[in-house]
């Protein structure tokens, strides 16, 4: 079963699916590098967010293996849409507990992220009984980028650094209303969970 992701977040290009096919056909292959192992595709725009934290576009079954290095406890998917058969069947044979965290994705000017369902969703991130956890959106921009940025803010991260690191991943779909959700985003009400995270000690 295929996802369908032509009904939400918009902010695909062509130019992006072209350049992840080109570094496939080129890096991969027929899966083998040259000693014969398999090679690990990580889901696009991956990268580690904190201690047992990560980030990442919506993975497939090109990632799983990829994904099974790292261990997961449990996946937070940002996406409304019903999970792909192949990513349930994934989760069930390593044990990987899902919270799906449905917020549509749309083009500026009709942005809406609500704060109550980010707030929930970092609930679980804070809860380290979940980690190692991967949240991911379609895309790993903007519903990944603002959920990650609201962390930071926890983290007491400057709005200045927040930014930065949002823009770095959502490049030039940046979107202004994502920023202005994050620097209005009030963490007060989080601030009595247990943090154990790296940056979070000062």
């Amino acid at each position: 079963m295929k996802l369908d992701h032509n009904n939400y977040d918009d902010d695909d290009d062509d130019d992006d699916d072209e350049m992840c096919r080109a570094i496939i056909d080129r890096d991969v292959g027929d899966g083998d590098d040259c000693n014969g192992e398999d090679l690990f595709s990580p889901p696009l725009n991956f990268a580690m967010v904190d201690n047992g934290i990560f980030r990442s576009g919506f993975p497939d079954s090109a990632n799983f293996s990829f994904l099974q290095t790292l261990g997961l406890r449990s996946i937070i998917c940002l996406c409304p849409e019903p999970y792909p058969e192949a990513n349930m069947e994934f989760l069930k044979s390593n044990g990987i507990k899902l919270f799906q965290f449905g917020i549509e994705g749309y083009k500026e000017p009709f942005v809406n992220i609500p704060q109550d369902t980010i707030r929930e969703a970092l609930k679980v991130v804070l809860d380290v009984r979940n980690h190692p956890v991967l949240i991911h959106c379609k895309r790993g921009k903007h519903r990944t980028g603002c959920l990650v940025g609201c962390f930071r803010k926890l983290q007491r991260w400057c709005l200045t650094s927040v930014f930065d690191e949002y823009q770095r991943f959502a490049a030039a779909k940046a979107r202004v209303t994502d920023q202005r959700f994050m620097e209005l985003f009030d963490v007060s009400s989080l601030k009595h969970l247990p943090m154990s995270f790296s940056c979070s000690r000062r």
